[in-house]
């Protein structure tokens, strides 16, 4: 599954209970000076049980790691080479 919009690409990761993670990269969204939490709620939104959730992002976006647990989220993140924070979020 890979859906396409204006504004991001959310495209598909394997993940250890077989669904796909459903992948966003927000560096676009950050670098033509608008928010992505819409974005970012919507996708949450859209997650299917037991999905995963994967986000890249320019700087570790350590207020959603609280919006998100509050959702039953727990998370995982990694700084790349590159700089990019790649988080991935999985359902408790």
């Amino acid at each position: 599954m890979k859906v396409n919009s204006a504004a991001a690409e959310i495209s598909p990761d394997l993940c250890p209970n077989s669904l796909p993670a459903l992948e966003f990269d927000i560096r676009s969204i950050f670098a033509a000076g608008q928010s992505p939490c819409g974005l970012i709620d919507e996708t949450v939104a859209r997650l299917k049980p037991g999905q995963d959730f994967v986000l890249l992002a320019p700087f570790e976006p350590i207020p959603l790691f609280t919006k998100l647990a509050g959702l039953g989220f727990e998370h995982s993140s990694e700084k790349l080479p590159d700089g990019t924070w790649r988080i991935s979020f999985t359902r408790n």
